[in-house]
């Protein structure tokens, strides 16, 4: 099992940006798809961005297209989510997972879950 755990979240205003890292822990992690949720309080988590092993091949959601940038560290043990154009409806807690493609983490097809980090974007 991958052991993984965010960081980089916090407070901005609209407009600004934030990056959030995700370092992996455990079993070997170069082949794993890496991936971001998000989830606010009373709804289903939603798929945010995926990264391929290789980091080749990238998905994202509609909602972030454009502002959110995906990759992988020199290191195979980190992904980063880049936020840019931060708005107000991004505040939630978004949560690491990895997956065997990246397609299938944009599906919902997840392996392991990270804790989740709080992000804020005030108006």
């Amino acid at each position: 099992q991958v052991h993984l755990v965010e960081s980089g979240g916090g407070s901005v205003q609209t407009g600004g940006s934030l990056r959030l890292s995700c370092a992996a822990s455990g079993r070997t992690f170069g082949s794993d798809a890496m991936g971001w949720f998000r989830q606010a309080p009373g709804k289903e988590r939603e798929f945010v961005a995926s990264i391929s092993w290789s980091g080749s091949r990238t998905f994202y959601a509609d909602s972030v297209e454009g502002r959110f940038f995906i990759s992988r560290g020199d290191s195979e043990n980190v992904v980063y989510l880049q936020m840019d154009s931060l708005k107000p409806e991004d505040t939630d807690v978004y949560y690491c997972a990895s997956g065997g493609t990246a397609y299938d983490i944009s599906r919902g097809n997840i392996v392991s879950w990270g804790t989740g980090t709080q992000v804020t974007v005030s108006s």
